[in-house]
């Protein structure tokens, strides 16, 4: 009698931390898909703060003021993804 309890013990034990081994392996696939996602936008970021740098390196994009609303903007857009850059 003990043994069968024993058994069924060891087999539902066996189960759950198999189906618990699954679960963890999932969430590590997930974790590193996410951290190269991560990793692409940060240099896409960078690629593109550097760029915006040497368009307007001499400040003439700004200064216009049908171009330099827009330019100004995609500035702001740019600032806040190296915000996000600078926190991770």
């Amino acid at each position: 009698m003990i043994y069968t309890i024993l058994s069924i013990l060891v087999v539902i034990l066996g189960f759950t931390t198999f189906n618990l081994l699954i679960k963890s392996e999932q969430a590590e696939d997930i974790i590193i898909s996410q951290d190269e996602f991560i990793s692409r936008l940060t240099n896409t970021i960078n690629k593109v703060d550097n760029k915006l740098k040497q368009i307007d390196y001499k400040g003439s994009f700004e200064a216009d003021d049908e171009i330099g609303f827009f330019f100004k903007e995609i500035k702001n857009i740019q600032a806040t993804l190296n915000e996000f850059n600078n926190k991770r």
